[in-house]
């Protein structure tokens, strides 16, 4: 396939297979109050739906990989649409905090197949360094969800019922089935699919377990996600509770953070006419190492105030853009036939670190911005050692040293 020139439209299409993970998480934020009321559930009830929907989707991965595998891109995601749509509809439908947990599962469910088959498409047809640059025009939809997630969310609440969100996601869902059923070519033909049964699946995660580079890639994005989701767990305390910053105006820092995501994803592009995508990987991540450590001091000593901090996390999340990218296409470049068993433990390993360090943000809540800046600092570091120790980079020394031709 990567001999052929893909449809000019895969991008857009992949792109929009993205935004299931971000749409579900963030567009019913502002309705945490109004679910709460309607649902007589006590505080903190709803969280379980944002939580369920987390773990849901990192497992769920792990069995769309083999699927993706062994009958192709098109038909597990197609399954996946549908279940989406379906648990959507379970949750604009839901009678009880109970059924809505559960429809939520039924969504993460359906919404891991975009995730997995999207980044296994980009690594059938483009070769790793325009797989990066794909990647990076697929960050657009991650950051950009964020920013608009939640304002039009909280616009449908002007409408009506919180319900009103989840009937919009499931038409999202049914549209995904559509556009992928009519615009999505198979990118694995059958003489390279998986005949693998279940033991041979467990020998696949093995494989690519036991692989170091792959295992150092995996943790990369493990890391690197638990500095996102550390992020959000303790912004709003950070900057609303702790700086005074009004609920309004605190979207006006969260905009921003993911417009700098964006800006360096589209920068990625321009590097990669220079620089080999490791390089550009160890670069980002020696960034956010040095952010973080910046952070812990502001956390532990308030040092620079409100400034300093919104600064430091700019950087620190702006950094992201570079690594996820890169990361993405370095870590399954050398997998044709297990792309998709690859992608699915790369997308377990990031949902379930980074849900980790979420959590961990509200389990050390002292009070200060320290246990968020502490997470992050700590995944930042993190990230950096698992690639220096176990994927090296095998064309450069050290980051931003040497330009690589193009191929």
């Amino acid at each position: 396939m990567q001999a052929q020139k893909p449809p000019r439209h895969l991008p857009l299409l992949l792109g929009t297979l993205t935004a299931f993970g971000p749409l579900s998480i963030d567009m019913y934020l502002p309705a945490f109050p109004q679910i709460t009321r309607e649902m007589a559930a006590r505080p903190g009830a709803v969280s379980l739906t944002l939580a369920v929907f987390l773990l849901a989707v990192s497992l769920s991965q792990v069995f769309y990989g083999p699927l993706a595998d062994r009958y192709g891109r098109r038909k597990p995601l197609l399954v996946g649409c549908v279940l989406y749509a379906l648990g959507s509809l379970g949750c604009a439908l839901a009678p009880s905090m109970g059924i809505l947990i559960a429809a939520r599962a039924v969504q993460a469910l359906g919404g891991a197949a975009g995730m997995v088959v999207a980044r296994a498409v980009v690594r059938d047809v483009y070769h790793e360094r325009e797989a990066a640059r794909v990647f990076s025009e697929l960050m657009l939809v991650m950051g950009a969800a964020p920013i608009l997630a939640p304002w039009l969310g909280g616009k449908i609440l002007l409408l009506g019922s919180w319900r009103l969100i989840f009937f919009l996601l499931a038409g999202f869902g049914a549209f995904c089935w559509w556009m992928t059923n009519r615009g999505l070519p198979e990118t694995l033909p059958h003489p390279n699919r998986s005949r693998e049964n279940l033991r041979g699946v467990f020998d696949t995660f093995g494989a690519l377990l036991a692989n170091r580079r792959f295992l150092g890639y995996a943790l990369v994005a493990g890391f690197t996600a638990g500095t996102n989701f550390a992020y959000i767990s303790g912004s709003s305390f950070v900057y609303i509770e702790l700086h005074g910053i009004s609920a309004q105006h605190f979207g006006y820092f969260f905009g921003a953070n993911a417009l700098g995501l964006i800006g360096a994803a589209q920068i990625n592009r321009l590097l990669l006419r220079r620089f080999a995508p490791e390089s550009i990987l160890d670069g980002s991540l020696t960034i956010n190492m040095m952010a973080g450590c910046a952070l812990v001091a502001c956390g532990a000593t308030n040092w620079g105030g409100l400034p300093a901090l919104a600064a430091l996390l700019f950087v620190s999340l702006a950094s992201v853009g570079l690594t996820f990218p890169n990361l993405m296409a370095a870590a399954m470049a050398p997998f044709g036939r297990m792309a998709g068993s690859a992608s699915a433990v790369l997308g377990t390993v990031q949902f379930a670190v980074g849900a980790l360090a979420g959590a961990l943000v509200g389990l050390l809540h002292n009070g200060t911005a320290l246990p968020m800046t502490a997470v992050v600092a700590s995944c930042a570091t993190g990230g950096l050692i698992a690639l220096r120790t176990l994927a090296p980079s095998k064309r450069l020394p050290r980051p931003f040293v040497l330009s690589v031709p193009e191929d």
